[in-house]
């Protein structure tokens, strides 16, 4: 099994038409990935790569069955796509796309909290299932192996690096999720948690934070309280100046210790989580554990 995809996932491309939406439609398709329709209005009728092009999602739904729709729409008009699956019904929106303001974040969370879909980004490389060969997102396929190690990533240059040394372990991954790194995302480390949690392919989880905000302590409370496999932490920042922006959006610390590198990693040890502390140990930390 595999969590929120697998080889029967009708994949929509909403930006079908776009450099990033073309160049990755391709990608996914090599992998496995079972793309059966893009969106981009105006554009109907076209075909890229072979999938047919509709001016709607609620129309490509009704014409392909399509499920889940990942996003390379542009940031201003990111919002509108996304509320637009909703409204059509899609089970998963994956929204690849960068620099959507926090004003729309929320009003999609809003939205969201009344819909029976799930959103996992924006600002995320997406999700892959190995085991399934099916890929919703931008991350290099061939670093990735079937195995039994969930892994929940904010940052996604951290995820392939992750991916790579587990998959160097021969210990392989259930499925991936890089949930972003914005301030507001649609998923939590708590709510992929709970899904690794259910699924009896994944045998360990390991998170991947950050600096900034508090997600990474919530989640210590969500483990040490509901948690019965193990779970390995890398939390990146540990040097990082009080107050600077460390890349993401949401990897800001404040003046207090709120949001630090060294307040989550005691918050996660508490709680029962084996914390890797180089990330070139990440791979034989996850390993260990597993023993």
């Amino acid at each position: 099994m595999a969590i929120l995809i697998n080889k029967n996932s009708k994949v929509l491309v909403q930006g079908i038409t776009g450099h990033a939406g073309n160049y990755y439609t391709e990608d996914c398709l090599k992998y496995g990935t079972q793309i059966v329709a893009g969106v981009t209005p105006g554009k109907a009728g076209q075909t890229v790569h072979g999938v047919p092009v509709f001016n709607t999602v609620r129309e490509a739904k009704e014409k392909t069955g399509c499920n889940v729709t990942m996003i390379y729409v542009p940031a201003p008009y990111a919002c509108d796509a996304i509320m637009e699956a909703f409204e059509a019904g899609l089970e998963l929106v994956v929204c690849i796309t960068e620099g959507i303001p926090i004003h729309d974040m929320v009003e999609i969370k809003r939205k969201l909290a009344r819909s029976k879909c799930r959103l996992i980004g924006p600002n995320c490389p997406g999700i892959i299932s190995p085991g399934e060969k099916c890929k919703v997102g931008i991350m290099p396929g061939y670093i990735h192996q079937a195995g039994s190690v969930g892994i929940i990533s904010r940052s996604g240059t951290l995820l392939y690096e992750t991916v790579f040394q587990v998959t160097c372990a021969g210990l392989g991954q259930s499925t991936c999720v890089g949930i972003g790194g914005d301030p507001i995302q649609g998923s939590s480390f708590i709510e992929i948690l709970e899904l690794f949690e259910a699924d009896p392919e994944t045998k360990i989880t390991l998170l991947v934070g950050e600096i900034g905000g508090s997600m990474e302590e919530e989640t210590a409370e969500w483990i040490r309280d509901r948690a019965t496999k193990p779970v390995v932490a890398y939390i990146a920042g540990m040097h990082a100046p009080k107050g600077r922006r460390m890349g993401h959006a949401g990897a800001i610390i404040s003046k207090s210790n709120v949001g630090i590198a060294a307040t989550k990693i005691e918050a996660l040890e508490k709680a029962g989580v084996t914390i890797a502390r180089s990330p070139g140990r990440i791979g034989e930390t996850v390993a260990s554990a597993l023993l």
